[in-house]
């Protein structure tokens, strides 16, 4: 498994394309209220990609026709933008990325639109936690596989949800994908060794029922065999020379987030 190892510089330029990402998914997520279109959102996206001359990762690749995924209810990733307006109580996952010289950040969330069913919030909740926990427990020398089992540890804690099986987070760098690929499951203590410079996407997503999905006929849209909503959450973070994580597409580097769990973040970035 060959994973990418980054210089302090070349993080310097993902922090910089992080930084477009959080931009951007703030500006829609306040942007998401009932009437608005998923298309709308992918205009916003594209005006901010361009006032920061940066390039989209998602426009084109392997085809996809947007530069963002916008997922509706029980469709969980990889969604189409179009024209349908967003419904009261409608639960929204939004995922974006941007280029910088080369360098590529990757981040999503997921919100609801209106009135907040409590069943609904708490999937997100359960979601958006579990993707910290992941994070935190990527420490410096840790094995990958500590973040599979932190996130599915507290998925678990929290309620029955459907962990998605064939879909996870990712290293990030040079290219959007990368090794290795990050489960959001499993025990820990396996795989590579967690080493100053590598960057990973971390990226739980579950559902309300049934891990089981399948692929809608524009072959892109994801969505839960059993019709229960999902939620999908992700950042991409890195650990720094100095030992500790930073993540790149918060903006706040993860501060607040990953103190709360008692983790310090690295001020090299």
């Amino acid at each position: 498994m060959a994973i990418q190892i980054k210089t302090l510089d070349q993080l310097k330029l993902m922090r910089k394309a992080g930084l477009v990402v959080a931009q951007s998914l703030e500006l829609m997520r306040a942007a998401i209220v009932p009437g608005v279109t998923t298309n709308d959102l992918n205009k916003i996206a594209i005006k901010i990609l361009a006032d920061n001359n940066a390039k989209s990762n998602f426009l084109n690749y392997h085809g996809f026709p947007a530069v963002i995924c916008a997922s509706i209810n029980d469709e969980i990733v990889h969604g189409i933008p179009n024209d349908r307006p967003i419904e009261d109580g409608d639960v929204v996952s939004i995922d974006f990325g941007a280029i910088i010289e080369g360098w590529h950040g990757d981040a999503a969330f997921s919100v609801i639109a209106g009135t907040k069913d409590l069943d609904d919030q708490k999937l997100l909740d359960t979601c958006e936690e579990s993707m910290w926990r992941g994070i935190a427990a990527g420490k410096l020398g840790a094995n990958l596989t500590d973040i599979s089992f932190a996130i599915e540890d507290y998925i678990r804690s929290q309620g029955k949800y459907g962990i998605l099986r064939e879909y996870g987070g990712h290293g990030i760098g040079t290219e959007m994908h990368q090794e290795p690929h990050v489960l959001n499951f499993g025990a820990a203590g396996m795989g590579p060794e967690l080493k100053p410079g590598i960057a990973l996407a971390i990226e739980p997503m579950i559902t309300r029922g049934s891990p089981k999905t399948k692929v809608l006929a524009d072959e892109w849209t994801v969505v839960s065999q059993d019709g229960t909503r999902g939620a999908h959450f992700e950042h991409s973070f890195a650990i720094l020379e100095d030992g500790k994580p930073f993540v790149l597409t918060a903006t706040d580097g993860g501060r607040e987030k990953l103190g709360s769990l008692g983790i310090e973040i690295s001020n090299l970035l």
